[in-house]
């Protein structure tokens, strides 16, 4: 039988109706459902069972579960587009402050919780969070972004370079993750992250954000010695973190190996992968149920190898067809994405549209809506309110 996906009455009335599989429940009154699960009977056709309540919607879809709908939940979904956000932006205009104070992480982290009821509440924070704890000053500075003052770029550089605790670094990231898990209960999955080495090692060796990536790769090319160490670092630290992590909150634990990409696949075969996979497999020995997602923007020519890390979800990018990715990384691996985010700047039915395609594409298994990147700065607050209004209506 296919799969039939629909819009819960409650949905935005605007809905455009197609002859695609996508339907309204409005236009099926108790009766009819009455006399589909009598037809249903007659045929032999048993209902669709679907996951129980006692685990958020999140972990069920990873898991395989049959849940009703794909659960939803947007990267920077708490951030800049928000006018609540910006409020608390005047009043504490240091980023670092906001992200290592937790009573703000644990309000911002809440405010689209309050607003939208997303399905995953990502720990607010940055991936570069653990670099003080590791001996790498840095700051984030409004308009410049992150600044690594000592670049490592010896041996004798990165011997310098501690392992992280984050139990003595970063206690407050514990702390807002267990606040987080008691204030959401498991209405939806509390997410925590992290960076993966080759990304957070961009950033140290570049001394911030980079267009070309120039000072990395002639590390990489010339000395990989010494970029093979300080990768390691990052890996035992960030294996040390999502453990950490889940240990205080957090259902679910995504990688960002957002620089990953700019690697040759040769090159991501060296200098990436073997890394991720030491995080998985290491996180796994203790955690072997905690899902892992892996983000990578620009990632299509990488799919294949993604798969290889051993994750349980492969986020894509809006630049890699739905179906197609799914063929890719087979029906085994969870995908999560991948609504362009430019598409939040669009009409209503636009944004309700291009929702739909990227659910019927991704099939109704092992599936998280989410975007293919980050919320835009100056994306409409009720556009956004009309995503999650629309995926929160779908049904299978």
């Amino acid at each position: 039988m296919p799969c039939i996906y629909t819009i819960s009455s409650c949905s935005i009335p605007s809905f455009p109706r197609t002859r695609s599989n996508f339907h309204e429940n409005s236009r099926f009154p108790h009766s009819s459902i009455s006399k589909l699960s009598s037809i249903r009977s007659l045929l032999g056709v048993a209902e669709p069972k679907l996951a129980g309540i006692s685990e958020p919607l999140l972990l069920n879809a990873v898991r395989g579960a049959d849940v009703e709908r794909p659960p939803v939940w947007l990267m920077r979904q708490a951030g800049r587009y928000m006018k609540s956000y910006q409020l608390i932006c005047e009043k504490y205009p240091s980023f670092r402050e906001r992200s290592e104070n937790v009573d703000l992480v644990v309000e911002i982290s809440l405010q689209p919780w309050k607003v939208f009821k997303p399905d995953g509440v990502i720990l607010f924070s940055d991936i570069l969070t653990p670099l003080t704890g590791m001996n790498i000053p840095f700051d984030i500075v409004k308009g410049k972004g992150p600044i690594i003052y000592n670049p490592p770029l010896t041996l004798a550089d990165v011997d310098q370079v501690r392992q992280f605790i984050p139990e003595e670094s970063v206690p407050y990231v514990g702390e807002a993750l267990s606040i987080l898990r008691k204030e959401v209960q498991d209405e939806a999955a509390v997410l925590g992250f992290v960076g993966a080495p080759f990304t957070l090692a961009s950033y140290v060796i570049e001394g911030g954000s980079s267009k070309n990536f120039t000072k990395i790769k002639k590390l990489a090319f010339s000395e990989p010695e010494v970029l093979h160490s300080l990768l390691k670092k990052f890996a035992v630290s960030m294996v040390s973190y999502i453990k950490y992590q889940a240990d205080n909150g957090a259902q679910a634990v995504q990688i960002f190996d957002s620089w990953a990409t700019e690697l040759s696949p040769v090159d991501f075969e060296e200098f990436s992968l073997p890394y991720l996979k030491q995080i998985v497999d290491t996180v796994k020995q203790t955690h072997p149920n905690l899902p892992l997602i892996l983000y990578a923007s620009g990632s299509g020519g990488l799919l294949e190898r993604l798969r290889l890390t051993g994750v349980d979800v492969v986020s894509l990018d809006w630049t890699v067809d739905m179906a197609e990715g799914r063929r890719r990384l087979g029906q085994d691996v969870a995908v999560q994405g991948n609504v362009d985010p430019g598409v939040l700047f669009g009409s209503k039915e636009f944004i309700t549209g291009r929702i739909m395609d990227t659910v019927k594409k991704a099939g109704r298994r092992k599936h998280i809506l989410n975007l293919g990147h980050g919320i835009k700065v100056g994306t409409p607050e009720e556009n956004v309110a009309h995503f999650f209004e629309v995926a929160k209506g779908i049904r299978y």
